[in-house]
């Protein structure tokens, strides 16, 4: 016999409870192994393939780590360092960029000569106060990022949790799915079936997005002549998720650039412009509709509620689990709303059924008809004596 509702609910939630408490106990020693589970499902898909393709499992997860190793060096020894490079300068540049700012200002609106306009004082401070303010915002930023556990754990754990991870999925996935409970079993598969394909809909898409787009970005920019393109690409496309933001955000940033740079030289101001127009055309049209499809079910307001929640009570590890939960609690809101839907409360009362006897046509738009239909009539006793009468006569 089936547990009632109220008692699966409790057990439930106090599943549910005691994954928040470890979570907010145990959360920077799970980082490494959240870290390396979340690469293992992201690579999976490639293993996958590999394995259709011939290749054992262990032979294909080899090669996901060679591969992924060849490009944490490309990145720790190329580009990494050129990020910090540029924003460094980029902050250091910003005094004088907000004084050629002030004289520009002041050419065009001669009013803001008056040493006690609020707008000149405010003009005068921008530039030290993104100095100062931007120095320790970059600092805070990479030792945010590295301080949460030792780079050593980082360089070491999460490389060896993920290939144990991945090279097991798939008996990892099988045993969970044995463990779980036999009558909610098909209810469970169809839910889990559904937050993957949101989840991996949005966020492997999404990554690739942001990915191809900061990397055309930083190139073209880069090409263009832009002093700073580098770091403006990749602020361009780590923020491409939020839709539109990520175009004017760079585009904004990378035109005052320029100004400041090729002012003047207006054609290298509009190539500077052309580069951000091409961008948002190849994202809408060709990247967007290629890699994620129309919708994945995942909004980006709902991400970003999600990751500011889960941010701040779990810190780094919370905005690790919150793309995740927050898949999952869409998938579950839907389910909730289409059993809502087939229930009585949406309903209401079902009409009564049709009386026996009869056979109700419906003729669109506006008429119906009712036909009576008489049920046979029973053969009378005697026909039926007279009937067996015979049958034994000519017997």
């Amino acid at each position: 016999m089936a547990l009632p509702v109220r008692e699966q609910a409790k057990y439930w939630g106090i599943a549910a409870a005691i994954f928040l408490i470890l979570l907010w106990l145990l959360g920077n020693v799970m980082l490494p192994f959240l870290v390396g589970g979340a690469m293992a499902y992201f690579l999976d898909p490639v293993a996958d393939r590999m394995e259709r393709w011939g290749l054992s499992r262990t032979a294909a997860t080899a090669v996901i780590a060679l591969v992924a190793l060849l490009i944490v060096v490309l990145l720790v020894l190329a580009i990494i360092p050129t990020l910090v490079n540029q924003a460094i300068a980029l902050v250091n540049a910003a005094p004088e960029i907000a004084k050629r700012l002030q004289g520009f200002l002041l050419e065009k609106f001669p009013e803001l000569t008056d040493s006690t306009s609020t707008m000149r004082q405010t003009l005068a401070d921008i530039g030290t106060t993104i100095q100062s303010k931007g120095g320790e915002l970059v600092n805070a930023v990479f030792s945010s990022a590295l301080g949460v556990v030792s780079v050593v754990v980082f360089l070491l754990v999460v490389p060896v949790v993920a290939f144990y991870l991945l090279l097991d999925w798939d008996k990892m996935i099988a045993r969970v799915d044995s463990l779980l409970p036999r009558d909610h079993a098909p209810v469970i598969r169809r839910l889990a079936r559904e937050i993957d394909v949101v989840l991996a809909g949005f966020v492997r898409g999404q990554v690739s997005v942001c990915l191809l787009l900061g990397l055309y970005y930083s190139v073209a920019l880069m090409i263009a002549g832009l002093q700073f393109g580098v770091i403006v690409g990749a602020i361009a496309g780590t923020i491409t998720f939020i839709p539109y933001v990520g175009a004017l955000v760079g585009g904004v940033l990378a035109i005052g650039l320029a100004l400041f740079q090729f002012w003047g030289d207006w054609v290298s101001i509009g190539i500077v412009a052309g580069v951000f127009a091409v961008g948002q055309f190849i994202e809408g049209n060709i990247l967007t509709p290629r890699l994620m499809g129309r919708s994945v079910g995942l909004h980006p307001v709902w991400l970003l509620v999600a990751l500011s929640v889960f941010g701040s009570l779990f810190g780094f590890v919370g905005m690790l689990v919150a793309v995740p939960v927050a898949a999952s609690l869409g998938v579950l809101t839907r389910f909730a709303v289409e059993k809502y839907r087939e229930s009585l409360l949406y309903t209401g009362r079902g009409e009564a059924p049709a009386a026996s006897g009869s056979l109700v046509l419906d003729l669109p738009p506006t008429a119906s008809v009712t036909v009576q239909v008489a049920p046979a009539a029973a053969p009378a006793p005697a026909a039926v004596a007279g009937q067996s009468v015979r049958k034994d006569s000519a017997g």
